[in-house]
């Protein structure tokens, strides 16, 4: 695995071939978002995002947390402002929007490898992840509430992931979710024992690295594209979409693999 990370970052950066691998590496403040550790995450999806090399993302953490949300500390540090803080809260939530943007447009689907608990904000990066694997002993939450804090922006993920009621039960009561419970819901794709969560999310990853780049690319474009619209709209964008996808050099490569039986040669761009 080849290696490229700033000492002072509190973000680490791998790569493993085609796949990157990004480390939440701030156990101490339990990996949370901070204004630092956003600005890292976005500095470094701008350089995946152009680097066609790389065909998936995961998104790790170290120590017993996976995201605490945001950095409430950081946040006390500015009610003193002549503004009480209003301009650093509007611009942090600005900023935590445009990373769940950010990933979201990534051309490579990104996959959450979360090994422990994931809340608040922590718990709105699983979300809005692509796909997600928990360890068993994981758990997810968006329990501001209990600092009197209703988790408004991590709420707008986590209901497109789960349903309406289930979702205001946790928003309303700060209860946390193990991860069967996640599984059952829909937040997480599936629950591993702790020791296998690195190969089963390096399995998976994998798996997805070997298929064509350019269509795993436009495949989740499509996806976002029409999730989010009714269906007869839904439909309108993605009929013409199978259209554009026959008419790739690898969708015609692929085919052919297929009925020739042998296994293809993706193009490298």
């Amino acid at each position: 695995m080849t290696r490229s990370s700033q000492n002072d970052s509190p973000l680490g950066y791998a790569t493993n071939g085609a796949i990157a691998v990004l480390t939440l590496d701030d156990p101490a403040c339990r990996n949370a978002l901070s204004v630092a550790m956003m600005t890292a995450l976005r500095r470094r999806l701008d350089e995946i995002a152009g680097d066609d090399t790389l065909r998936v993302v995961i998104i790790r953490a170290t120590g017993p947390g996976f995201c605490a949300g945001h950095d409430l500390k950081e946040i006390q540090a500015h009610r003193n402002d002549a503004d009480r803080g209003r301009g650093f809260f509007t611009g942090l939530f600005d900023q935590c929007t445009a990373l769940m943007a950010q990933l979201r447009a990534l051309p490579q689907p990104v996959i959450a490898s979360v090994q422990g608990t994931a809340v608040a904000a922590g718990c709105q990066l699983v979300a809005t992840a692509d796909l997600a694997i928990a360890s068993s002993a994981a758990r997810f939450g968006v329990n501001g509430i209990d600092a009197g804090f209703f988790c408004s922006t991590p709420g707008v993920a986590l209901t497109r992931n789960i349903g309406r009621k289930a979702a205001m039960e946790l928003l309303l009561t700060g209860r946390l979710m193990e991860a069967e419970e996640a599984k059952a819901a829909g937040l997480v794709n599936r629950v591993v024992a702790a020791g296998e969560l690195e190969t089963a999310t390096q399995e998976l990853a994998a798996t997805i690295a070997a298929k064509s780049g350019p269509v795993v690319a436009f495949g989740k474009k499509v996806f976002q594209d029409q999730i989010e619209r009714p269906l007869s709209e839904a439909y309108e964008t993605a009929s013409p979409a199978m259209t554009q996808n026959l008419l790739m050099d690898d969708c015609d490569e692929g085919i052919a693999a297929f009925v020739e039986k042998r296994a293809p040669d993706w193009h490298k761009d």
